[in-house]
């Protein structure tokens, strides 16, 4: 796994809004930035628990993008055991909308 990707698990989940500072988003989003596309399923797996419960800044939304990336990844196998938040939502109903949910 990337170090970039290490520190964010370490790091832990994206504070919701009232919890956040905004050094900490900093820090988040300079490290989701510093991650060569694509990543492997295990990064994938590992960024897929870092959303916020609100998508301060739209973090979660470059977790999905970069989530996407990962070659002969499943939405389905990622989420359907992931607590639910407005992104999870979003990308269950995106890719229910596809077709792609079993």
């Amino acid at each position: 796994m990337r170090e970039s990707i290490k520190k964010l698990v370490e790091m832990g989940s994206i504070p919701s809004y009232e919890d956040a500072t905004e050094q900490s988003l900093d820090e988040y989003v300079k490290l989701l930035h510093a991650i060569e596309k694509p990543v492997s399923i295990e990064e994938a797996k590992a960024l897929i628990k870092l959303f916020s419960p609100d998508d301060i800044g739209g973090i979660n939304y470059t977790i999905i993008h970069i989530v996407e990336t990962a070659p002969e990844w499943s939405l389905q196998t990622f989420l359907e055991n992931e607590p639910e938040s407005d992104a999870v939502n979003s990308l269950i109903a995106a890719t229910k909308n596809a077709g792609l949910w079993k």
